[in-house]
């Protein structure tokens, strides 16, 4: 391929795929191509996809038939978990070249200089129980905060979920090589906060071949992190409630460097539910996880995932949700409706939910998390908190976050951007 073909990148889905196409970004600047916004004519375009939801698959599909319209002579590439699962229904979207399943994303250069547009399309993938080794990855200058990788992969077989079909087994980085990389991010000198991410980051120590060969665990991983000079905040962005031991919440708690604050998978506040979902916990792990975190650190805000409308899921397992939420000392919620999922356990799973059921429950959710936000940011009125400010202008006005994830509007100063600032939440 020519050095200056131009490329664009477009991310679907999680923080950790945001780490992916930042490294995928860099590694074809590297090779001589010119970085474009997705909005831009570009010569090639890819998009690194999800597949949680129904909706992930059907927005790649909408973004494919926007470049075919816009730039039908470029090349587009497909890779993520979308592509790993169902490479050959990617095939049949015309205007797809290239398709590169979890094994194959990093080789995205080599696979480029062999591709051509015209050629039929050309998918490079395989078997999921053959994707072993970890692959380094994270973001840089996409965003304010930083999303570093150190975690891929899960061993967990929930019922709904596709992500171990897509992802492999529980497979992670070393502590000295994440310890490396955060280093390597500090001397830019432009790092604020790195973001810890994974598939499931509390599995934290499994080597590439995903076995446990060392005594390295995510608690060794965050002291270490805290003891390393040059980055000011850290955050763990998603854990299990049965990997989140106390060990883990008593040190965040204490943590020069972690911000308090967690977001926990819950998914159901019911324990029928939960069994049929083959999750790892109950109920009551998950409140006792919470008392504990708020007893230690009554600031920190409490992230939680909630998934409405699984199969089985009747009126009263849902309000045992409802009312589980509503009593649980939390900030905020990501509400996701269930939406089937092939070679899912759930499929087998009776009876089906309603779609207009499911968005009931949905909107129901969403409302009662506006108000744990609203009743969480109000108690914080009138404090002093630390506020990372990113980089962006909004119409004269900016946004950052506070230690404790409290969302800040200020109007627009360029000497705040990417900056730490003491401020009064007001």
């Amino acid at each position: 391929m020519q050095k200056n073909k131009s490329v664009a990148f477009h991310t679907l889905g999680c923080k950790l795929n945001f780490s992916e196409t930042s490294t995928l970004s860099r590694m074809l600047e590297a090779d001589g191509f010119e970085k474009k916004a997705f909005d831009d004519i570009a010569d090639v375009y890819v998009i690194n996809t999800c597949s949680v939801t129904e909706n992930a698959d059907k927005e790649c599909r909408q973004i494919v038939r926007r470049i075919q319209r816009k730039a039908p002579e470029s090349m587009v590439v497909i890779t993520g978990c979308y592509a790993q699962l169902k490479p050959k229904e990617i095939a049949e979207i015309p205007g797809v070249d290239l398709i590169l399943g979890a094994a194959e994303k990093f080789n995205i250069t080599e696979h480029l200089k062999e591709l051509t547009k015209g050629d039929s399309t050309k998918i490079s993938s395989c078997e999921i129980s053959e994707v072993t080794g970890f692959n380094n990855a994270y973001s840089l200058n996409d965003r304010t905060r930083t999303f570093l990788k150190v975690q891929d992969g899960c061993d967990y077989t929930c019922a709904f979920c596709t992500i171990p079909q897509a992802r492999g087994k529980s497979r992670s980085d070393s502590i000295a090589n994440v310890l490396e990389s955060a280093k390597k991010l500090a001397d830019t000198g432009n790092v604020k906060e790195i973001v810890l991410t994974g598939i499931n980051l509390g599995d934290f120590g499994k080597g590439p071949d995903g076995n446990r060969k060392n005594e390295e665990s995510f608690l060794h991983l965050v002291q270490a992190l805290d003891d390393l000079d040059g980055v000011d905040r850290y955050r763990i962005s998603s854990i299990e409630p049965n990997l989140l031991s106390d060990d883990i919440i008593d040190f965040v708690a204490k943590s020069k460097r972690f911000m308090p604050h967690f977001h926990i998978p819950l998914q159901s506040g019911s324990d029928h539910i939960l069994g049929m979902m083959r999750r790892r916990y109950k109920s009551d792990l998950y409140q006792e996880r919470v008392e504990h975190i708020k007893q230690v650190m009554p600031d920190c805000a409490i992230g939680v995932d909630v998934i409405v409308g699984f199969p089985g899921e009747e009126e009263s397992y849902f309000q045992e949700t409802y009312d589980f939420l509503h009593a649980l000392d939390v900030s905020y919620f990501h509400v996701f409706t269930y939406s089937e999922r092939a070679r899912t356990k759930a499929l087998e799973i009776q009876p089906v939910i309603p779609i207009h059921t499911r968005h009931e429950r949905n909107k129901m959710l969403r409302n009662l998390s506006y108000k744990k936000q609203q009743y969480f940011t109000e108690s914080h009125r009138g404090e002093t908190r630390k506020v990372l400010f990113e980089e962006h202008n909004k119409n004269g006005m900016m946004e950052g976050y506070t230690d404790n994830y409290i969302r800040v509007t200020a109007p627009y100063k360029q000497e705040w951007s990417n900056q730490v600032i003491d401020w009064e939440l007001r």
